[in-house]
């Protein structure tokens, strides 16, 4: 089983080389530049050869491991939690009687699996761990890389009440739209319903944030406190109204009538009526109008 492909090893090796060659030649000529002020020049150059070779072993190695590192940091959850395990399993049995031992196993084993809240609690924050090994998947599967091979940066995960929210560093190749056109083998991948991807950040473009989605909290059923304010003594037929009120019918709305003042001196002439909604009656037309039938 290949665990660093052969790839992203020729790759760490060139940078390894030119970290080496940049880091040895930099630091040792500011070194023999800043001993040349105190010392004959010749040691000056030594001193720096002496001070720079060691400081480019150093970057070497750190740009040699680095894949390495990348790996050790991909599973450092699964190994911190084994360590803390491997260590209390060791005290326990130490410290503590064969019968009583196994009661602690079962306690601490089965209260959890039992508890409807703690049992959720563990299986949301699996599930983390499980989706960022899939997310590495799906980056050296299907997933356009750069040329050196190097896959992004896996940084954390969280549950949240869909399923799980993951944060990506990308590494210079990829971007966000390469990344939405994948969305469903990404699910896929994931074993989730849906997924979505998101910049995280507003000032830096590499910087994302995956939400893996797993169930649908919007269909499921909730309590509502209104429930308890109804009255049951009181039939549910006398609850609802004969008739509901749909709309607001302005003929039969009662309006009083409104008589504008008039200026100057009284005519004697009544003010013209008004209707209920205090527009004025049309005026009749004195004209005769046509009679149509001597027009068909």
């Amino acid at each position: 089983m290949t665990v660093i492909e052969a790839k992203v090893h020729r790759s760490s090796a060139r940078n390894a080389r030119l970290a080496f060659i940049l880091t040895a030649v930099i630091v040792g000529l500011l070194s023999a530049v800043v001993a040349a002020s105190s010392i004959h020049p010749i040691l000056a150059l030594l001193t720096g050869v002496l001070i720079g070779v060691p400081l480019g072993g150093l970057a070497w190695l750190l740009v040699r491991i680095w894949p390495v590192l990348r790996l050790l940091w991909w599973w450092t959850p699964e190994i911190g939690i084994t360590t803390a395990l491997g260590a209390a399993w060791v005290q326990l049995v130490n410290h503590t009687s064969t019968p009583i031992t196994l009661l602690v196993i079962a306690l601490v084993v089965g209260v959890p699996a039992g508890l409807p809240v703690s049992r959720r609690f563990l299986v949301a924050w699996t599930w983390c761990l499980v989706v960022r090994h899939r997310l590495r998947v799906c980056f050296a599967q299907f997933i356009i890389a750069n040329q050196s091979g190097s896959l992004p940066l896996i940084l954390w995960a969280k549950p949240t009440p869909v399923g799980e929210r993951v944060w990506v560093y990308l590494r210079p190749g990829l971007s966000l739209a390469d990344l939405e056109g994948r969305l469903d083998r990404i699910a896929v991948a994931c074993h989730a319903s849906t997924a979505l991807v998101e910049r995280a950040s507003d000032r830096n473009a590499a910087y994302l944030r995956f939400d893996i989605k797993r169930r649908e909290v919007l269909t499921a059923q909730v309590g509502s406190p209104l429930v308890d304010v109804i009255d049951d003594t009181v039939p549910a037929t006398e609850r609802i109204p004969a008739t509901v009120p749909t709309a607001l019918d302005l003929p039969d709305v009662d309006m009083p009538t409104v008589t504008l003042p008039t200026q100057g001196k009284p005519t004697g002439k009544k003010p013209p009526a008004t209707t209920a909604n205090g527009s004025k009656p049309a005026a009749t037309s004195s004209v005769v109008e046509d009679d149509v039938s001597d027009w068909i």
